[in-house]
Formats: structure tokens, sequence, C-alpha cells
């Protein structure tokens, strides 16, 4: 085990390397100047000379080269920098947010998981039935309709029923746990069902595969229970894709919340990436996607993790 974390940690490094270098130069050959952007905020109209200055004031004078290695030296001792807009610490200004954007990421896949499991079960026993028909009808409904829409949907239909939207501000799950649930329940439930379509079909796949195996004949032929042989033998050996599959859109959940969070007035990291866009506050924005990288690297290492939790085959070392 321990052989098999070091291996992953190791390979982890190229992988951040690889994305900050990527994104360091990606940002600065883009168009648009952070000073100017920021001395012209208010309608003002600056110099040349206090343009120059303030250049000179965050560093931006200074060669691609010299500002990229700044850069990484800070990523080694996990300082991100400082806004260039605000003056306040990126971590700071990220790890705010952060706490908003994967609780709408972890009750979206809570959601997906729950239908999915039991949805994709039954349209894989019984396939090219009525009941597998209208499940993959379901599952396709939830690819086909944008998130942003369905949650803007389900929230007037709750308006105009029941009269009711949720509170608005951003509560923390753990400190005020019911208005927290009442704030994210809808966008999690646009963003479940977007989820659980993919996880949907995914696991009916896995399943229709896995009820023609040897053993799952062997086990039907020894007189076991339907039932029993679902829950002991299809269902274990059906999940390791789909928890693949759930690994990457949990990862890729939390960096695709931008729309969601606007359509809601979240707080999260997707309204932070926005302002940042907005204002060219380079130094935010690589520190965003840092951190998006990390947790995509942790998610995958729990991935791997889980493989050897349901599969006792499967040997991590």
């Amino acid at each position: 085990m321990l052989q098999f974390i070091g291996r992953r940690l190791l390979l982890a490094l190229p992988t951040l390397l690889g994305v900050a270098t990527l994104t360091f130069f990606m940002l600065h050959v883009l168009p648009g100047d952070l000073v100017e952007t920021m001395l012209r905020a208010e309608g003002g109209n600056p110099s040349v000379e206090l343009v120059a200055a303030e250049r000179a004031r965050l560093g931006l004078d200074q060669p691609l080269i010299v500002q990229y290695f700044e850069f990484l030296k800070g990523l080694a001792v996990l300082d991100l920098g400082q806004s260039h807009w605000t003056g306040k610490p990126v971590a700071e200004e990220i790890f705010s947010r952060l706490p908003v954007t994967l609780e709408v990421a972890a009750l979206s896949m809570i959601v997906a998981i729950a239908l999915a499991i039991p949805l994709g079960t039954i349209a894989g026993m019984y396939p090219g039935s009525t009941v597998d028909y209208a499940i993959r009808s379901f599952a396709i409904a939830g690819i086909a309709l944008p998130s942003f829409w369905f949650g803007m949907v389900v929230a007037l239909a709750m308006l105009w029923y029941f009269n009711w939207l949720p509170p608005l501000g951003t509560a923390s799950l753990f400190k005020n746990p019911l208005t927290a649930l009442q704030q994210l329940i809808l966008p999690a439930i646009a963003v479940g069902y977007r989820y659980s379509a993919i996880l949907i079909r995914m696991m009916r796949s896995s399943v229709i595969e896995t009820m023609h195996e040897d053993f799952v004949r062997t086990a039907r032929a020894k007189g076991l229970a339907m039932r029993t042989i679902i829950r002991r033998h299809v269902i274990p050996n059906s999940l390791l894709p789909t928890i693949t599959m759930i690994g990457l859109e949990f990862a890729l959940l939390v960096g695709s919340l931008v729309v969601i969070e606007q359509v809601f007035s979240l707080n999260g990291i997707g309204r932070l990436f926005i302002e940042s866009v907005s204002r060219s506050d380079f130094i935010v924005i690589q520190g965003i996607v840092m951190v998006l990288t990390l947790i995509f690297i942790a998610v995958n290492f729990l991935v791997d993790l889980a493989y050897a939790v349901i599969d006792p085959r499967i040997q991590l070392g």
C-alpha cells in the first residue's frame, strides 16, 4: 500500500508541473492588460508613467521566464501568491469559496449515484423491456437537458406550485445544515440528474455484461435467489467501471459549476473564476486551476483505493 501511495505521489508531480506550465503561458499570451483594466475600472485615464509604475510594483515588468520561475517557486512552498486586484492571498480567496462548490458537487453526486445504481441495475437486468426503454429515455433526457436550464425550470416549478424558493446567501453545511440544504438542494438536483444519466448508461452496460459471466450462471445453477445473485455478485462486479466514471465526473463537476453558481447565486469557486477572468487577474486563475488539478488527482487516487475495497482480487501493491 505504501509503495502504491508513493508511486502515485511521484506521478502527480509531473502532472502538476505540466498543468502549471501550460496554464501560466496560455494565460500570458491572452489579450488584455491587468494594470490598465484596474486603473480604468473607475473610469480613469491613467498616464503611461502610472501604468509602468504599477506594472513594476506588481512585478509584471519582469521577463516572462522570470515570472514563470517565481510562480513555480511559490507553488513549491504552497504559496499561490496574492491577487493583483484585491491584494489578498490567492489561497484565502479560493478556500473561502471552495467549500460551497464542494458541497454542491458532493450533493449532486449523491443524487446521481442514488438514481444511477438502482435504475442502471434494473435496466441491465431486463434489457429490451418496457422498463428498460423508460429508464433509457429518462437517461437520454438527462443528457440532452442543460443543467442550468433544468435548474431554472425546477426553481420556477417550486415557486409556482409551492410558493417556495431557496433562501439567499451562503450557509455552511456543517454550521447551519438545514439552511444550507435548502440553498443547495435545487442545484444538486439539477446537476445530479444530468450526471446520473451518464452513470445509468454505464451501469446498465456493466450489468448486462456481468449477467452473462460464468460465475453468474453458476450461482443460478446452484439455486441462489436472483436477489442474492444481484446483491452479492452482479452489483459489486458492475460497479468497477461505474466507479471510474464517478471519480472522473466528480472531478470535472467541481470545475464545471460556473453557470449553476450564477443561476442560483452561490458564492463558489466558479463565480470567483468568472470574476477573475473579467478582471484579467491571472494569479487567481492560476491558483484556481492548480487547486482543481489537485482535486482531480486526489479523486482519482481515492477511486483506485475504492477498487481494492470493492474487489479484493485487485492488489494495489
